[in-house]
């Protein structure tokens, strides 16, 4: 079927995506439309759209309504609408809404959403492809059946095994089991997390791999049979299975690099897949490699793939939706040099990455100079909504070597000034000096094996005095502190 065609797109989501994708859209030559909820009235993705449309009081609810988004684009006279990444982007009965309103979705198909979004369909899906895939065991039963069955795994692969939300996505529903007790302990408690999270409460366990890195690689498909991946992502620094620090290329050697490259393509074919996604693989110390789970929308580290291949990943999303073919070819395209993101919350590192929301950011002095990017919808005098997730800032450097890019990264981190809720920054200062992550030799075991790197002092720097100080006066229209 055509698509059709469009002039104005929805953008359903909030905050730093909800500018990237407007940014896009705009260079497109469309208009963009921006919705948002009573506690993101002063949020710059508003102004930066060319119309806002008020979805509700919130929190939150109204911008996971699928009715309310499918309203809004609809009154705004809206063609199309961009998910963006969270919940509703992983939601198939979001794409198939769209379709039914006649409405184009820039992202997969609904069926593709719906079946991929099911990690059990995706890892038989692989299996059928050939793409090697880590030992499960199936959806569980409920109850004590679904017990025994995850114990006669763990006791046949041995300990430790994670149990997983057969629905999730984004790093949640994920548990890393230890022992029998264990599993005893948290099989429920998972159970009603995926439920809660997903709406869904089916698990499956998984062998675990001990120190393993967590590689990805981007893709892209149009409708003429043309599917092409731009290389491959490290994430392997994360808590908590999300993810805090992403670097391109993955960091695994060219070999491993071209064999997971080439099995992403398989089972993206294999999958009739459309737009933009993600295959994700865990790769053990020996360069053997397992598929993880294909993420069907656009991923908060697409910068480092754009910045190291010069490619517009989300341009390409919303061509790709107005049925135009992908105008790449693979042999042009090549990563050149190292980027790293690292995404600046509003957290505590040091209390468990406690959020920080409600309070406002008296000084925001950002990075500049060659190499940088900023993703952010944060400003001075923003006060941070209690409801909302606590990423302000991504900042993604480049180098065209990793020891370019860390020093300037360094450099970068020390030039970053927020005041007012406490951020990762001074956690990131420490971590980028770190002698494992200057040799790029990290796991999804880093941090557990570096708790020094929350042993740092806040320590108020002068031109951070000096911003609140300007600030004070020029809110009171007078010094203050004048003799």
């Amino acid at each position: 079927m055509e698509p059709k065609p469009f002039e104005k797109v929805l953008v359903a989501n909030r905050g730093e995506i909800a500018i990237r994708i407007c940014r896009a859209v705009q260079e497109e030559g469309l208009r963009a439309v921006a919705v948002y909820e009573t506690p993101d009235l002063e949020s710059r993705h508003i102004r930066v759209a060319d119309e806002a449309i008020w979805i509700g009081p919130g929190p939150r609810k109204d911008y996971l309504d699928i009715d309310r988004i499918i309203w809004a684009a609809k009154v705004s006279g809206c063609g199309a609408v961009h998910p963006g990444y969270g919940f509703l982007a992983e939601n198939p009965e979001f794409p198939r809404a769209c379709e039914e309103e006649g409405l184009v979705f820039i992202g997969p198909p609904s069926s593709v959403v719906r079946d991929l979004g099911d990690k059990t369909v995706a890892r038989a899906l692989a299996e059928a492809a050939g793409v090697p895939v880590i030992p499960g065991s199936g959806v569980l039963a409920e109850g004590e059946a679904g017990l025994a069955a995850a114990r006669a795994f763990a006791d046949r692969f041995g300990y430790p095994v994670m149990l997983k939300a057969a629905a999730g996505g984004g790093g949640r529903g994920i548990r890393r089991i230890d022992s029998a007790r264990d599993l005893e302990e948290q099989i429920a408690l998972a159970e009603g997390e995926a439920r809660s999270a997903f709406g869904d409460g089916r698990l499956y366990v998984e062998k675990g791999l001990l120190r393993p890195r967590h590689v990805e690689v981007q893709i892209l498909a149009d409708a003429f049979g043309k599917t092409l991946h731009l290389g491959t992502r490290n994430c392997s620094i994360q808590r908590r299975h999300q993810k805090l620090v992403e670097v391109a290329p993955g960091m695994v050697g060219e070999d491993v690099e071209r064999r997971i490259c080439e099995a992403a393509l398989v089972l993206a074919r294999k999958a009739g897949y459309r737009n933009a996604g993600t295959v994700e693989f865990l790769v053990d110390a020996d360069g053997s490699f397992y598929f993880l789970e294909i993420n069907t929308r656009l991923q908060v580290e697409h910068t480092v793939t754009e910045i190291t291949t010069g490619i517009d990943i989300v341009r390409r999303q919303i061509r790709l939706a107005r049925g135009q073919p992908l105008d790449i070819e693979q042999e042009q395209v090549f990563c050149r040099g190292c980027a790293i993101e690292m995404r600046i919350n509003a957290e505590d590192p040091r209390q468990d990455f406690a959020p920080e929301s409600g309070k406002t950011v008296s000084v925001y002095l950002s990075p500049g100079g060659p190499g940088i990017r900023l993703d952010g919808f944060v400003y001075q005098g923003y006060t941070i909504p209690a409801e909302y997730d606590s990423l302000l800032v991504k900042l993604t450097v480049y180098g065209f070597t990793w020891r370019e890019a860390t020093s300037r990264l360094a450099r970068a981190l020390r030039n970053f000034v927020i005041v007012g809720p406490k951020t990762t920054i001074p956690f990131y200062r420490k971590l980028v000096e770190e002698k494992e992550f200057q040799r790029g030799e990290f796991d999804t075991g880093y941090l557990d094996r570096h708790p020094e790197l929350f042993e740092y002092r806040l320590e108020e720097r002068e031109e951070a005095r000096l911003a609140k100080l300007l600030a004070e006066i020029h809110h009171r229209k007078y010094n203050p502190f004048a003799l």
